[in-house]
């Protein structure tokens, strides 16, 4: 399984996606976390697809919705890929879409193979982890009703064992702080969990697991199991 979660895009750690994922080529790019925005979503896609093209992947947007109730279909189409990129929005709103396409169980069998690379930042990693609990405090789950038709889920896929926390100490991205106080209180608690600047990025190759971590004060964010 490869898989590389980060607060925003490739963080400081373009070198690892780079070895993680090899050779630019075709990406699907899953946007379905902004489906709850509806005016904002192409401006979405582009500011992802821009990017991505410059370093020379073939950035194809596979639009979750398309396939709710098809999950044999999207795991046709998803075949064709050798990496998936999961863009930030709403958490509650792409865990949603993903329940509703099969995208829960379709991603995690081909990560199993190793038929494609999953690389998802900011809702794209959270929703890869085992809980949503306390997410909500950046993330409205009341968005999911109307965008999806359906009740928030609070679980993620678990295919990592810590939750993750997203743009701590990042003000470009989160201005109020709002990602910095769920990670303290997750401290707090004894919730064990990965506090991610825009920098930071947990990275899973097989059996090895590597949280790239900048050095910052305070306390460490928690580490993964040994």
């Amino acid at each position: 399984m490869r898989l590389f979660l980060s607060s925003y895009r490739f963080g400081a750690h373009y070198d690892r996606f780079a070895a993680l994922v090899g050779e630019p080529g075709p990406v699907a790019l899953i946007p379905n976390a902004c489906d709850a925005w509806p005016k904002a979503w192409r401006g979405a896609v582009i500011s992802d697809r821009t990017p991505l093209r410059r370093l020379g992947f073939h950035p194809e947007v596979v639009d979750l919705r398309e396939y709710a109730g098809r999950a044999a279909e999207l795991e046709r189409m998803l075949r064709r890929y050798p990496l998936v990129w999961v863009r930030g929005g709403n958490t509650f709103v792409l865990r949603a879409q993903f329940a509703r396409s099969g995208a829960d169980l379709v991603l995690p069998a081909l990560l199993a193979q190793d038929v494609l690379a999953y690389a998802g930042y900011s809702a794209g990693a959270c929703v890869m982890t085992p809980d949503l609990h306390g997410i909500e405090a950046a993330d409205d789950p009341a968005e999911v009703g109307p965008a999806c038709g359906i009740e928030p889920r609070w679980d993620g896929l678990g295919l990592v064992d810590h939750r993750i926390v997203p743009h701590v100490d990042s003000p470009g991205t989160d201005p109020d702080g709002v990602c910095t106080r769920i990670a303290e209180r997750f401290r707090a608690e004894g919730v064990a969990h990965w506090a991610l600047t825009d920098d930071d990025a947990v990275v899973v190759d097989g059996d090895r697991l590597d949280v790239l971590i900048r050095d910052r004060p305070g306390p460490p964010p928690a580490a993964p199991h040994p």
